[in-house]
């Protein structure tokens, strides 16, 4: 009995709970259900006030189609080099005695940059210059005396062989003077090489080796290495899909490229196009192209990645219309039109370029014609609608003016214009 006993007790609360989980439950439904029917008429009499004015309407913001001069443009990136870049190295060994320039100068062709010893070298000059001077006076006595000897060949005082002897010597002088001045060249050279200068304009780099140090011909390193940036150039890649429109542009003369800063699209400089790759890259599909930037004012650096867009053709008064207004579906691309009773027609249309911001239209639209740029979550074919813009319609813009300013109805109260989905 008294292992029974708190079953039975176990058991009715049991019921209990299950008595007091069905009643709650209840309750929650039929509040749910009042709550559905008080705001249910409400929030269809609002829906209702809201389109009561344009009896229905779906609102929707709209632009013209009209005729603009279109540019294509061929997107890439790619990556500045200096147009010249040269590693300045010694051309004799030698003490560095003096370095001129600042690591980050600018600098023009010619310009003096380090000073080598010169001692040695000068000294091989002076000797050269020595050893012309005593074949000068060698060659000098023999011409005076091949003048001689030729007075006495007409009397016959000596034979034609001392004549013909004299005269080879003074050739043999003659060539030795010309070897001397090669000699005297060469050293004057060489002297001059003590002398560092730019090879080119551009701007130096971090200076690879210190006053006081022992430099070498053959340094690897060499002294400091040279950019020439301005003018500066790109190289970018393109697919070789491009290629065949990029020639026929290219043959036409220069293409625009603009360069453009990869945060907020600015252009940064404006080039031309110098070089197409001979050949395509067949493990990419891509070819090669180079370009050439001004960068007047050094906004282009050797290394930098840089967006590049490429002009390569403009298409004449094309039939433009906001990218926004273009729609897909099962059977291809197509637009709302409004009509003049204000019904959004859709209506197939043929693109034939397109960029995020505005599509030329090859067939399906006429100039002038309104198409919806925004508002379709509620639109059909044929349905009522009413332009909240009207200002953009008239100028063909794409972006939503401000909200217009509330204006009487009929019955003399005000209220906001509907505001698009």
């Amino acid at each position: 009995m008294h292992g029974e006993l708190p079953k039975q007790v176990l058991t009715q609360r049991s019921r209990s709970k299950r008595h007091y989980y069905a009643l709650g439950l209840l309750l929650i439904v039929a509040a749910s259900a009042l709550v559905y029917y008080v705001a249910t008429p409400a929030q269809q009499q609002k829906q209702g006030r809201r389109f009561a004015d344009g009896g229905g309407a779906v609102p929707v913001l709209a632009a013209a189609a009209t005729n603009a001069n279109v540019p294509v443009y061929l997107d890439a990136v790619g990556t500045i080099r200096a147009l010249n870049t040269v590693t300045v190295r010694p051309q004799v060994d030698g003490k560095l005695l003096e370095i001129t320039f600042k690591e980050g100068q600018a600098v023009k062709r010619g310009d003096v940059l380090a000073r080598i010893d010169p001692t040695t070298y000068k000294a091989l000059l002076d000797q050269a210059l020595a050893k012309k001077a005593q074949d000068d006076a060698l060659l000098t006595n023999a011409r005076n005396d091949l003048a001689r000897y030729e007075q006495l060949l007409a009397s016959n005082a000596i034979n034609r062989q001392q004549f013909d002897t004299q005269r080879s010597l003074v050739a043999q002088y003659t060539a030795q003077v010309q070897a001397d001045q090669a000699a005297i060249d060469s050293a004057q050279a060489t002297l001059a090489y003590t002398t560092i200068r730019a090879p080119i304009d551009g701007r130096t780099g971090i200076r690879q080796v210190d006053e006081g140090n022992i430099v070498r011909a053959s340094d690897a390193n060499g002294i400091v290495v040279i950019t020439e940036v301005q003018p500066i150039s790109a190289f970018f890649n393109l697919p070789q899909q491009e290629l065949g429109a990029v020639n026929t542009a290219f043959a036409k003369g220069p293409l625009a490229v603009d360069a453009l800063r990869s945060d907020n699209g600015a252009v940064v400089d404006r080039g031309t196009l110098r070089v197409v790759d001979n050949q395509v890259d067949s493990s990419t599909g891509t070819v090669r192209l180079k370009a050439e930037f001004p960068n007047t004012d050094l906004q282009l650096w050797p290394g930098q990645f840089v967006n590049i867009r490429l002009l390569i053709d403009t298409l004449q008064q094309a039939l433009v219309i906001p990218t926004g207004a273009v729609q897909r579906g099962p059977t291809g691309t197509f637009v709302y039109v409004i009509g003049d009773n204000s019904t959004a027609t859709m209506r197939p249309v043929t693109v034939q370029r397109q960029t995020e911001t505005q599509t030329v239209i090859r067939s399906g639209l006429t100039p002038g014609e309104r198409v919806v740029t925004t508002g379709f979550a509620r639109l059909t074919d044929n349905s009522r609608v009413t332009v909240s813009d009207p200002a953009a319609a008239a100028t063909g813009t794409a972006a939503p003016a401000a909200p217009a300013a509330r204006r009487p109805r009929g019955d003399g109260s005000k209220r906001p214009p509907a505001a698009p989905p």
